[in-house]
């Protein structure tokens, strides 16, 4: 099952001020991550100063592909990765999900109505799908 229609429209619509606020959006998240979840931490211990910058870029061309999801295929790949050498699991993306959400309601105040809220959640966990799935192909091999 792929994304409603209305939540691309939306995510396309909310692309560019999410990407002008990408890094205090994700700089905000990992804040709300590791103040929540702080037994997340380990799984960035290795991770890039600028981790919050490479975030910030993905969520940003996810939002502008989001109706050609095919265009990001090698990038998911890399995710992909990326999260199985750093032992990210299914059970760690409702985490940053709830996290993230709730990051881009702090940055972008009464822009992120719930509508926006409601199909960037969507956009999301529908991402998270598939990058679990191929995660699990990836554990498995």
């Amino acid at each position: 099952m792929g994304l409603s229609e209305k939540t691309i429209a939306i995510v396309k619509a909310t692309a560019a001020p999410v990407a002008a606020n990408g890094e205090a959006i994700t700089t905000r998240m990992y804040e709300i991550l590791f103040t929540n979840y702080p037994e997340l931490k380990a799984l960035f211990k290795d991770a890039d100063p600028d981790q919050h910058k490479k975030l910030a870029a993905a969520v940003a061309a996810y939002a502008a592909n989001i109706d050609n999801l095919a265009v990001l295929s090698k990038a998911v790949e890399k995710m992909a990765q990326t999260h199985v050498k750093t032992t990210v699991k299914a059970e760690h993306y409702p985490m940053v999900g709830v996290s993230l959400l709730q990051a881009v309601k702090d940055v972008l105040g009464d822009a992120a109505t719930d509508d926006v809220i409601e199909a960037w959640k969507e956009a999301y966990f529908f991402l998270a799908d598939i990058l679990i799935a191929r995660e699990k192909e990836i554990y498995a091999a």
